[in-house]
């Protein structure tokens, strides 16, 4: 995975901020010919403004965040951190009780979540600062950078390398690609931890409609899988039919079918649709982006707990201490991909 890195263009790069220890932080930015804007720093492999021009001309950034480097940082000192927009790892959502089994071995976390490990940890991948690997404008412009998680980071074993990749196509869609090596056999389970709002940076997610490909759900005790899968017909997880946004939804739902389309989410106001295409087993699905009135959003914005909603294409959460859910082991020397798309369409 290693090579040497390509910039197709200096003028897509730009300064975003300086952290703390004095670290250049840079946002890279990439378009399309249908006018779709896609910007991401280098903080977290963060995908900082996806912007869509709408029928009617109108321009509307599609994902929630902050306008500065600082809040960012900040932000993860809130009493929940919105991960907006970052990539998370080594291992999205929670491993029950920081601890999983693997090869005989039992491997203790850092935890960081009630006694659980969520997002990778502490310091998750998230918050680290991230390298330009390649960046490439004209048809199909993209932006790869890459991370060296070095063995025992948050106690995970193996140094990982890996690699995230933002395309946009002409057909307006964001396809974002992942892939992973590692020295030793881990665990790995990396997602994309956008807020999205068809409607704009002020409005809420309940007047858009959402749709789930999903029979089944994991059922979880204080956020964790119990290893059950129910079904969600007759329950309030059904979205196999679309219907209203919910003001509060926290959940993994088990994939009927992947590289299918495998959720949607419509604005009817905007005219607008966003289908979600993945490789993974599951989605998980959170409406929220609190700030707590604490950090200001983009546009001057207050974001609330409806401000957004989060599809996070990935493996099953406590995947590794459950032999029946699908393996998150990542064998040395093998290559550990995932691809989403989040394919956007006017009407």
């Amino acid at each position: 995975m290693k090579s040497k890195p390509l910039v197709t263009s200096a003028s897509c790069t730009s300064l975003f901020g300086v952290l703390p220890n004095g670290q250049e932080i840079h946002a890279y930015e990439i378009s399309n010919s249908k006018g779709m804007i896609l910007n991401v720093m280098d903080y977290g492999a963060t995908l900082v403004a996806l912007k869509k021009t709408l029928k009617n001309g109108e321009v509307i950034d599609v994902v929630l965040g902050f306008d500065n480097l600082n809040d960012y940082v900040n932000s993860y000192s809130l009493p929940s951190a919105p991960y907006f927009g970052t990539t998370i790892g080594r291992y999205a959502g929670r491993i029950a009780q920081a601890r999983f089994e693997l090869n005989g071995t039992e491997i203790s976390l850092q935890p960081n979540n009630n006694g659980n490990t969520l997002h990778g940890g502490v310091e998750g991948f998230s918050q680290k600062v991230w390298q330009l690997k390649q960046l490439t404008t004209g048809t199909n412009p993209s932006i790869t950078l890459s991370y060296i998680s070095v063995d025992g980071e948050e106690s995970f074993p193996g140094e990982l390398q890996v690699e995230v990749t933002y395309l946009l196509t002409e057909e307006n869609e964001l396809v974002i690609e992942y892939k992973g090596l590692s020295t030793k056999d881990t665990v790995v389970n990396l997602t994309h931890h956008s807020y999205f709002n068809l409607d704009g940076q002020y409005a809420s997610v309940l007047d858009q409609d959402l749709q789930i490909n999903a029979s089944q759900f994991l059922e979880t005790e204080d956020m964790i899988p119990t290893g059950k899968l129910l079904p969600t017909a007759n329950s309030s997880f059904d979205f196999r039919n679309s219907k209203s946004c919910p003001e509060s939804i926290d959940t993994t739902f088990a994939l009927d079918v992947k590289e299918v389309q495998v959720a949607s989410l419509l604005s009817k106001k905007n005219n607008l649709r966003m289908l979600v295409f993945t490789n993974q087993p599951a989605v998980h699905v959170y409406v929220g982006g609190n700030c707590f009135n604490q950090i200001i959003g983009k546009e001057g914005t207050s974001y609330h707990s409806q401000s957004g909603v989060c599809f996070e294409t990935q493996n099953f959460p406590d995947a590794p201490n459950h032999t029946h859910f699908p393996s998150a082991v990542l064998k040395q020397g093998e290559i550990y991909f995932q691809k989403t798309i989040y394919q956007f369409q006017s009407f």
